[in-house]
């Protein structure tokens, strides 16, 4: 098999470390969206110490038998849109990829789908929301996820201000903010496996510190049921699902992540392995048939 890499940091713990399972029995390459997640990766041959070489699928005849694809740039997305369209299967896919980096789409399809997904509204620009009355205590964000983009707590129209000196033209969403004890559950899922953490809310004060161990038994009952949900509502395979406690043990989705940095998590190479294989597999018996 020829399992091709969308990123540009094939170095990444999840994707190293599932290419080095992989690549004893297949080739393992990967294609470099020359995005700006992070700095281009190298050019040295595939190998269990450097899984993937960028330059291995420059010809545009060839293609790998799946992708996966980690990344969420504009460049990546349109390259595993062209992959789809020569008939590549993509993990995830480029449309359900793109579902994620829009949070108003995001919340949209959640709340379709019946998840307990924290009620949200749009607004065109940070500076639109100043000229609205004062907020009660609110979350912002961006409203297309990046690396580096906004989610603040905004108590008032002090706070609000203050941000709109830096983000006047900035397009938001804005949910209401619901007391919780600063923590954010992490729970990653690849092809239905379970992986899970705790780290401090990025709202919290002071540094957010490491991810910390949860066991999936340790989670409060009925948790897993509406992350599991997330992946059919999504048409996504590998994704990451964030939950506070709203209060009494109830579950609220904050944000999902299409392929997430999965790290340190015992097994999730092994699930990510298995899935590009199983997704490659099909792949060949759908092509075979048509």
């Amino acid at each position: 098999m020829r399992i091709g890499l969308i990123t540009a940091d094939p170095g990444h713990q999840l994707l190293a470390d599932a290419s080095a399972l992989l690549a004893s029995r297949h080739e393992v390459v990967a294609l470099d969206p020359r995005g700006d997640d992070s700095p281009a990766s190298t050019d040295s041959p595939a190998s269990p110490d450097n899984p993937a070489s960028p330059g291995e699928l420059a010809s545009p005849g060839e293609l790998a038998d799946v992708y996966l694809l980690k990344a969420r740039t504009p460049p990546a997305l349109a390259l595993a849109r062209s992959l789809e369209r020569r008939g590549a299967p993509v993990v995830n896919s480029a449309a359900a990829t793109a579902r994620c980096q829009d949070r108003t789409a995001m919340a949209e399809r959640a709340l379709r789908a019946g998840l307990p997904f924290a009620p949200t509204r749009t607004v065109a620009s940070l500076a639109g929301l100043a000229a609205e009355p004062p907020p009660r205590p609110v979350v912002v964000k961006s409203r297309h996820s990046r690396r580096h983009d906004l989610v603040a707590r905004v108590d008032d129209a002090a706070q609000l201000r203050a941000l709109t000196a830096d983000w006047a033209d900035e397009p938001v969403v804005v949910q209401d903010f619901v007391p919780n004890d600063g923590w954010d559950h992490k729970l990653w899922v690849v092809a239905g496996r379970v992986f899970a953490a705790l780290r401090r809310s990025e709202l919290a004060a002071g540094d957010r510190g490491p991810n910390l161990p949860l066991a999936l038994d340790a989670l409060p009952p009925g948790w897993l049921d509406p992350v599991l949900r997330v992946g059919p509502a999504f048409s996504l395979d590998v994704y990451g699902v964030d939950l506070i406690d709203s209060g009494g043990g109830a579950p609220l989705i904050v944000d999902i992540n299409a392929f997430p940095g999965i790290r340190g998590q015992a097994g999730a190479p092994e699930a990510l392995a298995a899935l590009a294989l199983r997704t490659a597999e099909r792949g060949g018996l759908t092509a075979s048939r048509t």
